[in-house]
């Protein structure tokens, strides 16, 4: 028994009577805080999450790509979970898909 029933059953037994809409109300609280929670954070990170998924799927060779490590390159070959990215010179290293978190192409300094 949790501290409200017992509240409740001496607030009866003293001659009391219990609110009408207690349990009614307490639905519709419960329903409204889910709403809440629904629109300010479950779909923003939703809408998040398939842009980034659709920023993954339209990489393509040549596009320059930061991961989540802070490793900068530019991808060199892409597969099905992974991709190749030229990072200087002859160096290349192999990263899941899933790593990259942005292009930084409009934000490279023009050589």
């Amino acid at each position: 028994m949790n501290i409200l029933t017992i509240t409740l059953l001496q607030a009866q037994a003293g001659g009391a009577q219990a609110p009408a809409g207690g349990s009614g109300m307490f639905w519709i609280m419960m329903i409204m805080l889910f709403v809440v929670m629904w629109a300010f954070m479950i779909r923003p990170q939703r809408k998040q999450q398939k842009e980034m998924e659709k920023f993954r799927n339209e990489l393509k060779k040549g596009d320059k790509v930061v991961t989540a490590g802070g490793i900068y390159g530019i991808v060199d070959e892409i597969k099905d979970r992974s991709i190749l990215i030229k990072v200087d010179g002859d160096v290349k290293l192999r990263v899941d898909k899933n790593s990259i978190v942005r292009d930084y192409t409009e934000d490279a300094p023009k050589a």
